[in-house]
């Protein structure tokens, strides 16, 4: 398993296939990645990313993008990562859109578990978030995870104050018919809420904890970023993510490529980026791993 120089264990490769998005999300980071790369890695340049994570200990891979599922070829990209022997578990974030029409292909392809965005149940607030008439499609998708037999499917709902800071039980409830984990996630000063944009929407969820907790039958600690996940007496489960605190960045198991392949030691960091694109473009799996080991070195704690 590798390990970082303050003892985090990493174990996931966060891996964005595309930049680009069918929604516009007002909130959207684009995981971290403050400049837009031409370059697209391919089915055989992830796998050899994959292959290198995997030999310094990496055992997860999660694809996200911009939208993954935009992707013409993303069922060979899963396929790509699935078939790195030791890989133990492949999964994806998408906004939901594309995810009914792909989600027995992908599950076929190796895809295991999915997390899709929601980010609201009302149509002209989902509107307002993501610039898209788009819920009923995201509805549908969800159903299509469920059904297909991807497990667990994850709801995540970005909080907002003042926009959908009301829906919290609303949210719960939809989540057990998918049925599905909801994870109420605290806006990021990252991306376009890198601005005034925070202060205008931030939530802190400390008030939503408090009350989640009083309704739990079960409170579980996970390791992963040191949250909380709350089991309901219906057996509903709630995590919340809160990204800005030091225990967020002491639980941090992750490193991660963008889609024009660079390591990112960190999300809240462009200043430190390891670049694979020459070794993966020659094939060159000792040096990928090298660069790797690089961007093990490179990852601290960090708090904006």
């Amino acid at each position: 398993m590798a390990m970082d120089r303050f003892g985090r264990k990493v174990t996931t490769l966060r891996a964005s296939i595309t930049e680009a998005c069918n929604l516009n999300c007002i909130y959207c980071h684009r995981e971290g990645a403050s400049t837009s790369g031409s370059i697209e890695l391919g089915s055989r340049q992830l796998r050899l990313a994959v292959e290198a994570a995997h030999r310094v200990g990496v055992s997860r891979v999660k694809l996200t993008g911009g939208e993954p599922l935009l992707r013409r070829d993303v069922v060979a990209l899963v396929e790509a990562a699935a078939s790195v022997e030791g890989i133990m578990d492949v999964s994806m974030t998408t906004n939901g859109t594309l995810l009914a029409r792909l989600a027995s292909s992908l599950i076929e392809a190796g895809l295991r578990r999915v997390n899709v965005s929601l980010p609201s149940l009302k149509p002209e607030r989902y509107r307002h978030i993501t610039g898209c008439d788009a819920l009923d499609m995201v509805k549908e998708g969800l159903a299509a995870a469920v059904d297909a037999g991807l497990e667990p499917v994850k709801m995540n709902v970005v909080m907002l104050k003042g926009v959908n800071e009301d829906e919290v039980q609303g949210l719960i409830d939809y989540a057990s018919k998918v049925p599905a984990i909801l994870q109420l996630i605290e806006l990021e000063r990252l991306g376009r809420a890198s601005s005034s944009l925070y202060d205008e929407l931030h939530l802190d969820l400390s008030e939503v904890e408090r009350q989640l907790e009083q309704q739990a039958s079960k409170v579980v600690f996970r390791g992963l970023h040191n949250r909380r996940k709350y089991v309901l007496p219906t057996g509903q489960e709630v995590e919340v993510v809160r990204p800005f605190h030091a225990r967020f960045c002491m639980g941090c198991n992750r490193l991660r490529l963008t889609a024009d392949g660079r390591l990112k030691p960190c999300l809240m960091r462009e200043d430190n980026a390891v670049s694979l694109i020459e070794a993966l473009a020659e094939g060159d799996l000792e040096e990928c791993i090298r660069r790797f080991k690089v961007a093990l070195e490179l990852r601290e704690p960090y708090a904006p």
